[in-house]
């Protein structure tokens, strides 16, 4: 039976685990701190990128694969786990899009996704928390109405005890520190607990990947990017849709907790939050949806996002070292493209035919760069 190590115990690395472990692979995950605790806990859950038409096809091909293959999964881990995930269809409707509306159209046309223009009353069903006695409301809208959500706390909590059922190993709050190796193969994995060998190595370990791997081989460009969240403990009903609005979104919760994102803040690794963005993203939530200003905000968090220039992860065998393979990099779609992209480098792993041309995401000598350059992460999408 092969062994594979995974570097990281968030989203990415337990659904790669998951997807291994289903085809007879023994599978232990190393994670620096506790599993689904960094980026996949702390993320809004929306399965689409919040503005899609903004992103290169690849992105687009792996989040299309997701939105479909997503609910059975979800359905699968919730009856294994016990754990419900809380998966909605709750649909996404844009506002304030009007400078991009003839891009947006384009793009749906091109990848057939419905998008349906809503105006007048017809926006008032679609949403009736917005304010339409207010001058500064949208009176126009686009809804994708298939668009769904998962809370990202439970759906971690779930797929954690769902791999330690399948029998995957997960060794928390172990660091890894080097790589062991025999000539230019990888044969395991140096940690703070000890050393843990494999046949392959999966590095999943978000905005910490590049970190890692630049001690000793040449890095991809992925930085942290941290985003401010804060959420209502409001009721059911108040909002009804994902509402997306001058780059924040308002996500409602089955219980009524209502979620605002988010904040692009570059400030490496520190994930403090701040008085000043919990106002400001306050003001945003009762902009959008006037009736939260009745609800206190329950909790702020942050979390680090593994940046990408372009948001196409980084998935493939590294060119440096055989056995190693990298999956990382998702940016602000960690949830959407994460399930395709850990089905795309399963694919590489087995030697099997791949869900989409693998080409776009690989490691190559362009897409790497030496340790001594700068990240620049400022025009991110």
């Amino acid at each position: 039976m092969n062994k594979i190590i995974i570097i990281g115990a968030g989203i990415i690395g337990m659904l790669t685990a998951r997807l291994l472990v289903k085809k007879g692979i023994s599978v232990t995950i190393i994670e620096q701190g506790y599993a689904g605790k960094e980026s996949s806990w702390a993320g809004g859950g929306i399965i689409s990128p919040l503005y899609p038409w903004r992103y290169s096809d690849p992105v687009t091909r792996l989040a299309q694969w997701g939105q479909r293959h997503y609910p059975e999964l979800l359905e699968e881990i919730r009856v294994n786990s016990g754990i419900d995930p809380e998966y909605i269809q709750s649909g996404l409707l844009y506002l304030d899009i009007e400078d991009e509306l003839q891009q947006a159209i384009a793009w749906e046309k091109k990848h057939a996704y419905a998008f349906e223009s809503v105006s007048g009353a017809a926006l008032k069903t679609v949403e009736p928390g917005l304010d339409f006695s207010s001058v500064d409301t949208p009176q126009h809208g686009c809804l994708t109405s298939t668009i769904g959500q998962v809370r990202n706390p439970r759906l971690v909590r779930a797929l954690r005890e769902d791999l330690l059922q399948l029998g995957v190993i997960i060794e928390q709050q172990t660091q890894a520190l080097s790589f062991i190796t025999q000539g230019e193969q990888l044969k395991g994995v140096m940690t703070d607990k000890g050393s843990f060998y494999a046949d392959q190595v999966v590095v999943a370990g978000g905005a910490w990947s590049a970190r890692l791997l630049e001690q000793w081989l040449k890095a991809p460009k992925i930085a942290p990017v941290k985003g401010q969240m804060i959420v209502f403990k409001a009721k059911p009903g108040v909002v009804s849709r994902i509402v997306l609005s001058k780059g924040r979104y308002v996500i409602p919760r089955k219980d009524g907790r209502v979620v605002l994102g988010s904040t692009l803040e570059f400030n490496d690794f520190d994930k403090t939050t701040s008085e000043e963005v919990l106002q400001e993203l306050k003001q945003e939530a009762c902009r959008i949806i006037p009736a939260l200003s009745d609800y206190p905000v329950e909790k702020q968090w942050a979390g680090l996002r593994p940046g990408s220039i372009d948001g196409v992860p980084y998935i493939g065998e590294h060119p440096e070292l055989k056995n190693l393979y990298l999956n990382a990099g998702h940016f602000r779609n960690g949830v959407v493209i994460g399930l395709a992209s850990c089905q795309l480098l399963v694919d590489q792993l087995l030697e099997q035919d791949a869900i989409v041309d693998p080409t776009p995401y690989l490691l190559t000598e362009q897409r790497l760069v030496n340790d001594s350059k700068d990240i620049d992460l400022s025009t991110a999408i």
